[in-house]
């Protein structure tokens, strides 16, 4: 099943004690429609406040409700900032996490000295000028295999922390600009501290060496910051045909 979802109102995506998340809400609603708990499968972990334009999940069932009517009905119970786009049966053994091949993220960030309110919770605020195009080439830097445990959150996953990144690009709309990177994996806030450190090569306090001594030597640099969850967007989601 693909799903969207606008974060703000959830602590991530997984489940948590005394904290409302997507996955709980999904959940319960699957189990008035189905007659029983679904048990979940996520293709990937989202912080609080993360959005996503497709997030997959697989679960098994032996109700007759066809795809159809199950995101149908799951649209009629879910709240307005989680909505079901679709659903497609597949082999039993069928994994949204383990199968999954690519996910494309996408980092907005409002540039301009004054905050649009509507995007609050939705973009980054960052009054700062962004020369988009300089950023685009510093972009190039992450392509190919590395190892991103620079790159990586407090939450450093134990074992392998090389990732594929396949492209990465920043571009402009008015206002808007966007970072988009696809990888064949991502480690915890990943996204986020690249975007920070794009930010801070921005403001000329990194330069190009200073991204590539990092991802050789497997050291986080001083000057980049995480850059906060509202403006990550989940866009992609890719698996093998």
């Amino acid at each position: 099943m693909t799903i969207s979802f606008l974060g703000s109102r959830y602590h991530g995506f997984q489940i948590q004690k005394n904290a409302v998340t997507v996955q709980q809400v999904l959940q319960n609603s699957l189990w008035k429609m189905l007659g029983h708990k679904a048990d979940l499968k996520a293709c990937s972990r989202t912080d609080t406040g993360v959005h996503a334009r497709e997030f997959c999940i697989s679960f098994i069932t032996e109700s007759g409700i066809n795809e159809e009517n199950i995101v149908r009905a799951l649209n009629n119970s879910l709240p307005h900032d989680i909505r079901a786009i679709s659903a497609v049966e597949k082999p039993i053994d069928f994994h949204a996490r383990y199968d999954c091949i690519s996910k494309c993220y996408e980092y907005l960030v409002w540039n301009e000295r004054i905050m649009n309110p509507f995007m609050h919770g939705r973009a980054l605020f960052f009054p700062h000028f962004i020369e988009e195009k300089r950023l685009n080439e510093y972009a190039n830097i992450f392509i190919g295999k590395h190892d991103f445990f620079a790159f990586s959150g407090k939450k450093r996953t134990a074992g392998d922390t090389q990732r594929t990144v396949n492209d990465f690009t920043v571009s402009r709309s008015d206002k808007l600009v966007k970072f988009y990177i696809c990888a064949d994996g991502f480690l915890h806030n990943m996204v986020r501290i690249i975007v920070g450190t794009m930010l801070s090569v921005s403001r000329n306090k990194i330069n190009e060496n200073d991204i590539k001594d990092a991802l050789k030597n497997k050291i986080r640099l001083i000057e980049s910051f995480t850059a906060p969850p509202e403006g990550l967007y989940l866009d992609r989601v890719y698996y093998k045909q």
